[in-house]
């Protein structure tokens, strides 16, 4: 890898749609150490499809959450019951107002895949756009019906924060 793709210098010159805000008047060495962090973390770290190597936006993937159910949309799930689903006895107690059966099944089958778009920004931001994803840890195990939208709930900034610094090995 050449100097300009490890330590791109480039700074994004506005924050894209869909970004959360990390960092006001942040710095590149602290981009870079994240950067850093994820390579000796064990995470991929990739530029963005159309970007040039020395752009400051990087994709990190390969961190995982076990037992993080308590990141599951509930609410978002709800409304897709309401249409119509097949019975499951997590998700009869889910529609009942109890997600403690549905949380026990995610955590003891899926895992949460946390993946991060960061970037720099020309203002001295640093932004961060999430890509959550429940995955069953064994494909199969799980009695939940297949096609059940498993989403993550929208996360605050400093949750989000703490999640990519984590997933960094800076935390």
């Amino acid at each position: 890898m050449t100097a300009s793709a490890e330590r791109p210098t480039r700074p994004l010159a506005a924050k894209p749609g869909g970004y959360v805000e990390l960092a006001r008047y942040s710095s590149l060495s602290r981009f870079w150490a994240l950067l850093g962090g994820a390579v000796r973390a064990d995470r991929s770290v990739s530029t963005v499809r159309g970007d040039p190597p020395e752009v400051c936006r990087r994709r990190i993937t390969g961190y995982t959450l076990p037992n993080a159910s308590i990141f599951l949309d509930t609410s978002r799930l709800l409304k897709e019951l309401e249409d119509g689903f097949e019975p499951h006895p997590a998700l009869v107690d889910l529609l009942s107002g109890d997600p403690f059966p549905l949380r026990a099944e995610l955590n003891a089958h899926f895992e949460l895949r946390a993946n991060f778009v960061i970037a720099f920004t020309a203002r001295r931001d640093l932004i961060a756009r999430p890509e959550f994803r429940f995955t069953p840890i064994v494909q199969g195990l799980s009695s939940l019906p297949d096609g059940l939208p498993l989403d993550a709930r929208r996360l605050g900034r400093d949750e989000l924060h703490l999640l990519l610094q984590r997933a960094c090995g800076v935390a």
